[in-house]
């Protein structure tokens, strides 16, 4: 069973909304990040929540728009994405680590465990 797997992914229109979701089904992570990688590009940092506090940062491009969240109990973390734009369209991947600090959060290798991912499209 893979320890995390991401869903929620499809074709929507710019302007529109969609939920992302990535169920831990082995264990509780206490940070827990979205990135995403479009076309061509590197893979870059979208938000990360922490468990233990419920703090949450976001990149600069999303913030005011997508929204992370966590429901504990279920082990899930979201993504709520609003206001959808055409620069949004890219696999969306959950990734997990252990207690990770500011610093940290935006380097791929300070992660223990990276989903499938999920393809999001807008269409403009």
């Amino acid at each position: 069973q893979e320890p995390l797997v991401e869903s929620g992914g499809g074709l929507v229109q710019a302007g529109d909304s969609l939920r992302l979701s990535c169920v831990s089904s082995e264990r509780t992570f206490s940070t827990l990040s979205w990135f995403r990688q479009a076309p061509g590009k590197e893979r870059e940092f979208v938000a990360c929540s922490w468990r233990n506090t419920g703090n949450t940062y976001y990149a600069d491009s999303v913030k005011g728009r997508f929204t992370i969240t966590r429901d504990k109990a279920r082990n899930t973390l979201y993504l709520q994405l609003n206001s959808v734009r055409s620069e949004d369209t890219a696999v969306y991947y959950c990734a997990a680590g252990n207690r990770l600090i500011l610093s940290q959060i935006r380097q791929h290798r300070a992660y223990d465990y990276w989903g499938q991912g999920t393809q999001v499209t807008v269409s403009s």
